[in-house]
């Protein structure tokens, strides 16, 4: 009762490939081994001690409300309480 046998399944494999189809098995399977590759990648990349990264420049004072980035894609805004 507590074990399938060889039919069981193929049964069960026949259902899952009708359901799913062939090609939808193929790409689940190139994508779970291409997660398992990157997986190993970033164990490999971690074992390595890090690179020395130069120091970054000292940030510049803000008087005002607003402050652009030396990029000009991002906005720093100080929050006030409402009066």
């Amino acid at each position: 009762m507590g074990s399938f046998s060889i039919w069981h399944w193929l049964i069960v494999l026949l259902i899952v490939v009708m359901v799913f189809g062939t090609k939808k098995l193929k790409n689940i399977g190139s994508d779970l081994g291409g997660a398992v590759k990157g997986f190993k990648d970033g164990m490999k990349e971690s074992g390595t001690p890090p690179a020395e990264e130069p120091a970054a420049a000292p940030a510049a004072q803000v008087s005002n409300q607003t402050a652009v980035n030396a990029d000009k894609t991002t906005i720093d805004v100080q929050a006030r309480p409402k009066s």
